[in-house]
C-alpha cells in the first residue's frame, strides 16, 4: 500500500499468496515479486492480515519483542484467529505449543529445552546420520533413478528425530502418517476432511507420546523424552503435556521442513547443473551450499505477528489484533538487498536468510535440519556422481507456510 500503481495494474492477494493457489505453488518468487513492486506493505482483505514482503520490514517485524505469536491475543476474523484453538473442558491450563507462545512462557520453555537440545547433542548425531544416509542410498544404489522424496527427503528426518526420541523402530512408519496428517492443521484454509484427518492423527500421536513421557518417567534412556523430565532450572521442570507438546511440534513442523530442506536443496541442484558441477568437484561447499539453498527456496515461507496496540508499518496503520504476515521467500529474494537474488550460486558470499523465522522465536531445530541436509546432499552428490533430473513433471504440496515437493524423480545412469 505504500506505492502507486496503475488502476488497471492486479496486485496478488488473498489465496494467491499461498500454495492452494498453482502459480504460487509452482514458483512464489514472481509473484511475491510483483507484490513488492506493487505494494511492499500490503493489507490483505481476503484473508485479513497485512503482508510484508520488503527483506528490511521483514527482519524488524520477526525481531520486534512488541508483537506477539499467540493466536489468542489475534482479533476475531482476522488471519491469525484462524490458528486460534478454544480449549476443551478436558484440557485443563491448555496453551499452545511454544511456536505460538510468547514470553514469559515462551522464555520458560525454550530455556528447559535448549538443555535437552544443544548444538553439541545435535553435533554428537553427525555418525548415525552418516550411517542412515547411507542405509537408504543403499537401498536405492544400482537402479537407474528413483524418487528422491521418497527415498531420502522423507524418511531421513522421520528415522533421526524419531531415534533422538528413542521411539521403537517399528513405531516410525506410524510417527510419519501422524507427522504427515498433523501437519494439515498448519493451513488456514483447512477443509473440513482435512481438519478430522489431522485431528485423528494429532490424537494418536498424543496418545502415543503421553505414554512414551510416563515410560521414561519409571525408566529414563539415553534418549530426548529423558533428557526433557531431567531438566530443571531453578526447581521449574516440564510437565508432562509440555514434552508431549513440544515433541509433537518436533515430529510435525521440524520433521516436513529437514525433508523440503533437502528436497528444495536437490531441485535447485538439479536446475542448475553447474552449481551441482561445482558441489561434486569441491565437497566441502556442502555448508556453504545449503545455506544458498535454504535462502534460494526456503522450506518456511511466511511467518506471522499479532499487533498488541495500534501501530503502523511504513505509514500503514495497523490496528491491535491485526495479523502482519512477514514474507520470508519474499525477504531471501529482495534485489534490494541481494544481487541477482533469483540467481543460485553455491559459492554466494552473503547467504545471510530467514527460513527459519527470527528474534525469539527462531528455530530451536535449525543446527539438526542444517546438519541432515549437509550430510544428506552431500553424500548423494558424492554417490551418484551422475545424478540428474527425470524428465517427469514436479508436483508441489498443497501447504501455506511450507513449500515441499511430494516427488522428485531423479536418473543416476
Amino acid at each position: 500500500m505504500t506505492n502507486s500503481q496503475p488502476e488497471d495494474q492486479h496486485v496478488p492477494t488473498g489465496v494467491e499468496l499461498t500454495a492452494l493457489d498453482e502459480r504460487f505453488r509452482t514458483d512464489p518468487y514472481p509473484v511475491l515479486d510483483e507484490l513488492r513492486d506493487a505494494e511492499p506493505v500490503h493489507h490483505d482483505q481476503v484473508l485479513e492480515r497485512w503482508v510484508l514482503t520488503r527483506h528490511d520490514d521483514v527482519d524488524r517485524v520477526v525481531n520486534d519483542r512488541s508483537l506477539s505469536a499467540d493466536p489468542r491475543k489475534a482479533a476475531d476474523g482476522t488471519y491469525m484467529s484462524i490458528y486460534r484453538r478454544e480449549p476443551s473442558a478436558d484440557d485443563g491450563d491448555y496453551q499452545p505449543s511454544i511456536l505460538f507462545l510468547d514470553p514469559p512462557d515462551h522464555t520458560r520453555l525454550r530455556g528447559l529445552v535448549n538443555k535437552a537440545f544443544t548444538p553439541r547433542a545435535v553435533g554428537r548425531m553427525r555418525p548415525r546420520i552418516e550411517e542412515i544416509v547411507h542405509e537408504l542410498l543403499d537401498a536405492a544404489a544400482g537402479q537407474d533413478g528413483f524418487d528422491l522424496m521418497g527415498k531420502l527427503a522423507m524418511p531421513l528426518p522421520t528415522i533421526v528425530i524419531a531415534e533422538m526420541l528413542g521411539v521403537d523402530a517399528t513405531d516410525q512408519a506410524d510417527f510419519k502418517h501422524w507427522s504427515d496428517e498433523s501437519i494439515l492443521s498448519f493451513n488456514p484454509l483447512i477443509t473440513d476432511e482435512e481438519r478430522e484427518r489431522a485431528n485423528a492423527a494429532g490424537m494418536a500421536m498424543y496418545e502415543y507420546l503421553v505414554r512414551a513421557v510416563a515410560k521414561r518417567r519409571k525408566d529414563p534412556g539415553d534418549d530426548l523424552i529423558s533428557a526433557m523430565i531431567a531438566v530443571e532450572e531453578s526447581g521449574d521442570q516440564l510437565t508432562n503435556d509440555e514434552i508431549v507438546t513440544m515433541t509433537s511440534l518436533l515430529l510435525t513442523a521440524g520433521n516436513v521442513t529437514t525433508t523440503d530442506l533437502i528436497g528444495n536443496g536437490v531441485h535447485a541442484l538439479l536446475q542448475h547443473p553447474g552449481e551441482l558441477r561445482k558441489l561434486r568437484d569441491d565437497p566441502s561447499l556442502i555448508k556453504n551450499a545449503v545455506e544458498e539453498m535454504l535462502r534460494y527456496d526456503s522450506p518456511v515461507v511466511q511467518t506471522a505477528r499479532i499487533a498488541l496496540t495500534d501501530t503502523e508499518i511504513e505509514g500503514c496503520p495497523v490496528s491491535t489484533g491485526q495479523s502482519i504476515l512477514t514474507s520470508l521467500a519474499a525477504a531471501n529474494h529482495d534485489p534490494g538487498v541481494y544481487p541477482e537474488p533469483d540467481s543460485f550460486d553455491i559459492t554466494r558470499d552473503d547467504t545471510h536468510h530467514h527460513p527459519f523465522g527470527g528474534g525469539v522465536h527462531y528455530c530451536l531445530g535449525a543446527p539438526l535440519a542444517r546438519l541432515e541436509a549437509e550430510i544428506g546432499i552431500g553424500t548423494l552428490v558424492g554417490r551418484f556422481p551422475e545424478l540428474r533430473p527425470a524428465d517427469e513433471p514436479l508436483e508441489w504440496r498443497r501447504l501455506p507456510s511450507f513449500r515441499g515437493l511430494i516427488r522428485l524423480p531423479v536418473l543416476t545412469t
